[in-house]
Parts: C-alpha cells; sequence; structure tokens
C-alpha cells in the first residue's frame, strides 16, 4: 500500500489506522489527513453504521459519512476473525517507522487493546477515543446538557432549556485526539497511549471561555453551573 501522496505536507509519509464511528475518532482522522497522513480507516465487511447514517442525500448516499472522511482511504475487515485480526496487525506496519499510529473509538474487542496492539508493535501510539475517563459512556448532546449550555441557547423569552445541533464536544475531542497524535510523534518519537475523553472536554473549555460565568448569572432553575 503507497504511503501518502503529500510528502511535502506537514505529515507526509505517515499511516494512520481508523476505526472508528460517530463524530470525534472521525474527525481527529480526518484533521490528520488534511495534514498529509495517508489515512487508512477499517470497517466492518458490508461498511459501519456511519454509512447510513442521516442526513442523506437525493441520491441515498449519507452527507455525515461524506463530510468525515474525506481524504481517507478504507479497507473492509472483520475483527472478530482471526484472519482479520492478523490483517489488522499487518496494517500496523505500513509506513514502516512512519506507521504504527491508531486512532480508535471501539470498546470491548481484544485485537483493539493497547497491550495487545504493543505486542505486535513496540512504538504503537494508540488514541483510544472515550465517552469519559472512568469507562462510562457519554455523546455530545449529553456533555452539552451537562455544561448548561441549553438554559442559555434559544429565544430570550424561552424559559426552557434548547438544545442546538452542532456536536461541539465532539469537535473538540476529535481536535485533542489529532494534537495527540502529533505530541506523541514530536515529544516521544513513538509509542503512547492517549485517552481523550468527550464527556471530559466540555467544562474546562466552559471555564477557559470564561462561559461559566455567563451560566451561574442566569435566573434559578435554568440548569446553572456551580
Amino acid at each position: 500500500m503507497k504511503v501518502s501522496a503529500n510528502p511535502t505536507s506537514p505529515l507526509g509519509g505517515i499511516t494512520v489506522l481508523e476505526i472508528s464511528s460517530f463524530v470525534a475518532a472521525p474527525l481527529a482522522g480526518m484533521t490528520l489527513a488534511h495534514l498529509g497522513a495517508d489515512v487508512i480507516r477499517i470497517d466492518p465487511v458490508g461498511g459501519g453504521p456511519d454509512a447510513r447514517r442521516w442526513p442523506i442525500s437525493d441520491s441515498g448516499q449519507s452527507l455525515y459519512w461524506a463530510g468525515l472522511n474525506k481524504g481517507k482511504r478504507s479497507v473492509h475487515i472483520d475483527l472478530r476473525t482471526r484472519s482479520g485480526q492478523l490483517l489488522l496487525h499487518e496494517l500496523l506496519h505500513v509506513g514502516g517507522d512512519r506507521g504504527g499510529i491508531v486512532i480508535s473509538n471501539v470498546v470491548g474487542q481484544p485485537a483493539l487493546s493497547y497491550d495487545r496492539l504493543r505486542e505486535e508493535r513496540s512504538d504503537v501510539i494508540h488514541v483510544q477515543v472515550k465517552g469519559r475517563v472512568d469507562g462510562s459512556t457519554a455523546v455530545d448532546y449529553t456533555v452539552n446538557a451537562a455544561t448548561g449550555f441549553p438554559a442559555v441557547t434559544g429565544p430570550a423569552a424561552l424559559s426552557g432549556p434548547v438544545n442546538h445541533v452542532l456536536p461541539a464536544w465532539d469537535v473538540a475531542c476529535g481536535v485533542y485526539a489529532a494534537l495527540g497524535v502529533v505530541t506523541a510523534l514530536r515529544a516521544t518519537g513513538k509509542w503512547a497511549l492517549l485517552e481523550p475523553a468527550g464527556g471530559e472536554s466540555g467544562i474546562p473549555a466552559v471555564e477557559r471561555t470564561g462561559a461559566a460565568d455567563e451560566l451561574t448569572d442566569c435566573d434559578e432553575g435554568c440548569g446553572q453551573i456551580q
């Protein structure tokens, strides 16, 4: 398999394997692809759930899928089988000493654990995107509700909370994940386990932007952050 077609770009020659769904992890892979990395997306045989995720075009194609997978290549592998797992481990070596980077948000798959991947390649960089640092689940809209932002979203005269459609915290988590890969490449040379958690990206962002003051000043009962 060839490496990146943009060897002069910031991440030209770097090979990344992506096994992911939803927003944060695919966005991390796409960010690295835009920086010149050769990103190989690994999907289940027949396609993953994102390939058919709404919204869809008039032709029935997923706009969501197309938007988050620009600049990537794709291969279908059944990771539940021994042969599929062996193929994954072969792909770890694509790119030589500039490969061995894995981005995933898959849970409960032993073949994708950091320890197992490091057995196959000792210098692996593994980014495991999680819901929360304790391993529990979280999605963007639950994170957004936890930050209190729905209490300050919507018409001024409306007393109830209003959620919004931009997956802001998934976007932030995806960028953090991509930045983690770049940092690991620069700071350690190789091998690292990074576990960015989308569920933990909201509160720090609220605090750093000063939005916490806006939320705590809202009227009683509006979902204040204390």
